[in-house]
């Protein structure tokens, strides 16, 4: 739990210093890009992590890899990261960041997993039943999962809707098994 509350912290002040310094857009392309590179590369975040790295090579290689691909204010704050010897929490720190500013921007981000994928139309109608439910402009991510047999899971935060038929088969198995349950 200590991490989460230094990641958050880190991220919160990245987050107020670019409101501040009104370059939010700029930052949240930067450390999407920054999340983007350290997912795709196991190598990079291993030498993050490594104890053995010197953070000065550490800070060089990141300025390499990302010369000319970020803004100087993104960079100052990955130096910040590495001179207080949090480098191993930079792809946390990143998430966070994104996390929260899309909450000071009021858009929650839906995870859907569904059986099949859902249709333009089917995507549009459940955008707009989540924003009304949400009070909030919503950001769908779709995954396809063949074991739900049919429906979709949507997960908010620490939020889980399950509408799959997996679910319901299960939730009928469980009333048959308790007695629970009427034949009429």
């Amino acid at each position: 739990m200590a991490d989460f509350r230094i990641l958050h912290r880190y991220a919160t002040s990245l987050l107020e210093s670019s409101i501040e310094k009104n370059n939010l857009d700029v930052v949240t392309t930067d450390f999407r890009l920054l999340v983007e590179t350290l997912d795709q590369s196991r190598e990079l975040q291993t030498m993050l992590d490594s104890p053995v790295v010197r953070p000065e090579l550490k800070l060089n290689i990141l300025k390499e890899i990302f010369k000319e691909k970020i803004s100087g204010d993104s960079m100052e704050f990955v130096e910040f990261v590495i001179a207080k010897n949090r480098e191993s929490l930079l792809l946390p720190i990143s998430k966070r960041f994104l996390e929260l500013r899309d909450d000071h921007l009021g858009i929650a981000n839906v995870f859907i997993t569904s059986a099949t994928d859902f249709s333009t139309e089917q995507k549009n109608v459940l955008e707009a039943k989540l924003e009304k439910i949400l009070d909030k402009k919503v950001r769908l991510n779709f995954k396809t999962d063949l074991n739900l047999v049919g429906g979709f899971i949507a997960k908010v935060n620490d939020t889980l809707y399950d509408a799959s038929i997996k679910h319901q088969l299960e939730l009928l198995k469980k009333q048959f098994l308790t007695g629970d349950i009427s034949l009429n």
